[in-house]
């Protein structure tokens, strides 16, 4: 009996001292698991936001130009921006491949 209770304690002992070594191990595994999860719900909330203020912005430049809103940036090209020419130009382009 007595070698059953000292085979026990050796054993209690031994798992005590292993977590106690290695803790700062699991600790940074539970750190970085972590840390990626939120960085990947914070790229995700990033990249649906940047779309959304993107739509915004397009939708926001294009009454601007349509109403004469002259905001005076690096893309203004005689009252027109480039940037609304482009998106005229891939709207026809788009609207001409929907009609073959």
């Amino acid at each position: 009996m007595q070698s059953r209770s000292s085979n026990t304690s050796t054993s209690t002992i031994l798992v005590i001292v292993l977590l106690i070594v290695t803790f700062p191990i699991w600790i940074g595994i539970a750190g970085g698991v972590l840390g990626g999860i939120i960085g990947i719900f914070g790229a995700i909330f990033g990249a649906v936001m940047g779309l959304f203020g993107a739509m915004l912005g397009g939708i926001l430049h294009l009454f601007g130009w349509l109403f004469s809103w002259n905001f005076h940036g690096p893309f203004v090209f005689w009252n027109t921006s480039i940037l609304t020419i482009f998106a005229i130009i891939l709207v026809f382009v788009l609207l001409s491949k929907r009609r073959r």
